[in-house]
């Protein structure tokens, strides 16, 4: 570390990780003002003034306000009660039935073909007063509804009901039966399967391609690593036991919430056969923690655009290295965040408690404003889960990949899991690249994120761009997901195309795939974006380089404008960007992050190309010569 690293003051450090949190919710907001391809917007709404454009009035969305509108607060409401749909027994048991399908349909659309149905308790949160046998009646209406849609219901935690899933009441008062079912679809193909993507981040030797390995393959570990070997993609990797590339894993529930595996112990399900046994699919990103590979993590959590961030961090080693800097990562991309703590049996006692008062404390720091709930038991995994769809709230597991304590509930937690992300099928198809092979008898395939719309195979697409901009014209000969070919592929699912009449060569990590148009696609080499410095020893000026992220792209940039002399840590600002090596595709409202070893900063584009003509900071001439004649001197 350079004399010059060790300027920054802690007072400056901290005012740098309190923005973080308040720039992220900003960014979050201007992301849903991205264009689409094919939908002219070059320039963003922009609070710095560099907008030339009009603005039109956007509504902020906040989502946790959605509740509101299912409590059916209006005096003139219409709505029958659910109590009165679900028992009843009379002539019109069949109309009631139907309507009862009608509003599951609903919860099961709204939830991407799964649902959470809290038995006992109205929309508005009023208790149902079922006796046990009232219960049982609605259980099994909520079942032949259910199955109406072709769907399965699974109890996953009662009250006053009974049986393996009852739970121990707080309220010794409460005397109603209640519960939740978690009623999932059965898909119809496999493009129907529900996927959920989860990047795996933490500290190098904090168990994470180990606890992969336990949870997927469902044995427990030796203590040495054996579950983590199938993880691993390179020799060295085995040999060194450390992970350096992007790895995948997948793991499948059915449609009652049971893990998908193999009735054989020790055997390894394939790809295809978990794809096409499964409801629903986490797909695992399994991501290096050694500083040396924070190119490739950074890289692997951009690229793969994850739903949920699971952070692992060893218990006897507390949050150290690049932990820290991998939270930072998912705060700044505003992905929710999970924490498992690890390694609990070979950890003394006092240990542990100072890794998890090191951990309140981080988490509930003004850069992360996040709010750790310890989960002990399956009532407080099944609550959670539930309302894990406010970023607030950081489930923490204790668990051991050796004992297989609390591995139970973290699999129960991931099955519960609702599915986060806002993705837009009807919009221009658009799929960024984060992988590139070459397959014998097939040819060249590209992986990714499909972002937006829909594609079918044998479509007519466009790939690029190339270090001269320039896109190739190319079609689609198959799709594939989790290795299973399928014949469409819409927005939110990650996936494999194979690619007509293109070399390997041609293609690399960062092109985007968009659908052939009349006018061909516009690059662009510079642009403007709205920043925040996290963390930056001494100031930052123009000319300034730093290797910038956007999505799947990975270039070196340089700084040709700033909206003022410099900026430094803490500083929000408008500053113009230009890539060194070549053009590369960008829209309005795409998340950016810079780093220069660690991770320097983040902000959000603005408008794209860059008018020399108009500069970000008008007095820079004048300022310049000041500075020239202050260097001349007298």
């Amino acid at each position: 570390m350079t004399a010059g690293a060790q300027m920054q003051t802690p007072q400056e450090r901290r005012k740098g990780e309190s923005a973080l949190s308040e720039f992220a919710d900003y960014v979050e907001k201007q992301q849903s003002k991205r264009p689409h391809p094919g939908r002219p917007a070059s320039v963003a709404p922009s609070d710095s003034g560099y907008s030339s454009q009009s603005q039109g009035t956007v509504t902020d969305y906040h989502a946790e306000l959605d509740i509101i509108d299912t409590l059916n607060l209006a005096e003139t409401s219409t709505h029958v009660r659910l109590k009165d749909l679900l028992l009843d027994k009379g002539d019109d048991a069949d109309v009631t039935l139907q309507q009862l399908s009608h509003i599951l349909e609903g919860r099961l659309a709204e939830g991407h073909g799964e649902a959470l149905f809290d038995l006992g308790q109205e929309d508005n949160g009023e208790s149902m007063v079922f006796s046990k046998e009232q219960w049982d009646v609605a259980l099994d209406r909520i079942r032949q509804a259910a199955n109406i849609l072709r769907a399965d219901c699974r109890v996953l935690m009662t009250k006053n009901v009974g049986g393996p899933e009852e739970v121990v009441l707080v309220n010794e008062k409460e005397k109603s039966s209640s519960g939740k079912v978690m009623i999932r679809q059965r898909p119809e193909t496999v493009e129907d399967v529900i996927e959920t993507r989860i990047a795996v981040v933490g500290n190098v030797d904090a168990g994470k391609s180990t606890m992969l390995g336990v949870l997927v393959k469902g044995n427990l570990d030796d203590g040495r690593g054996k579950a983590r070997v199938n993880l691993f993609r390179h020799k060295h990797e085995v040999e060194s036991g450390r992970t350096s590339s992007v790895g995948m894993e997948i793991m499948g529930f059915d449609t009652y919430g049971e893990v998908v595996a193999s009735n054989v112990p020790g055997r390894k399900l394939s790809w295809e056969e978990i794809g096409k046994r499964s409801a629903k699919v986490i797909s695992f990103t399994d991501l290096a923690g050694h500083e040396r590979y924070l190119r490739t993590t950074v890289f692997g959590l951009l690229s793969s655009s994850p739903n949920y961030c699971l952070l692992m961090v060893a218990a006897n080693n507390g949050l150290i290295g690049m932990s820290k800097e991998h939270l930072g990562i998912a705060l700044a991309l505003n992905v929710p965040v999970m924490v498992v703590i690890t390694k609990i049996d070979i950890c003394p006692p006092q240990i542990l408690q100072q890794t998890i008062t090191q951990l309140t404390r981080i988490l509930k720091s003004p850069g992360a404003r996040k709010i750790p709930i310890f989960i002990k038991n399956r009532e407080e995994t099944i609550n959670t889960a539930t309302q894990f769809v406010s970023q607030r709230i950081c489930p923490v597991f204790q668990v051991s990949n050796v004992t297989g304590e609390s591995l139970d509930l973290v699999r129960a937690f991931l099955n519960i899991l609702p599915h986060h992300g806002h993705y837009d099928s009807q919009a221009p198809f658009e799929f960024h690249v984060n992988d590139t092979f070459s397959v014998p008898f097939v040819g060249t395939v590209v992986s990714g994120v499909v972002k937006s719309g829909v594609i079918h195979a044998g479509d007519t697409v466009l790939i690029g761009p190339d270090s001269l901009g320039q896109f190739t014209t190319t079609s689609i000969r198959t799709i594939e997901r989790k290795r299973i070919p399928v014949p469409v592929c819409s927005a939110g699912q990650s996936a494999s195309f194979a690619l007509k009449r293109i070399r390997r060569k041609e293609v690399r990590k960062g092109m985007v795939v968009l659908p052939k148009l009349d006018t061909p696609p516009k690059v662009y080499r510079e642009f403007v974006a709205e920043v925040l410095i996290l963390s930056h020893a001494t100031t930052i000026k123009t000319r300034y380089q730093a290797m910038l992220h956007v999505g799947p792209v990975s270039q070196t940039c340089a700084i040709i404008d700033i909206d003022r002399a410099f900026i430094r840590t803490g500083d929000r600002a408008t500053v113009a960007f230009q890539f060194v090596q070549r053009p590369e595709y960008l829209a309005v409202g795409d998340r950016i992050l810079f780093r220069e070893g660690r991770t320097k900063g983040l902000g959000i584009v603005k408008s794209v190309g860059y008018d020399k003509s108009k500069p970000l900071n008008p007095n820079k001439e004048s300022e310049d010569a000041e500075e020239a004649a202050r260097e001349v001197g007298p």
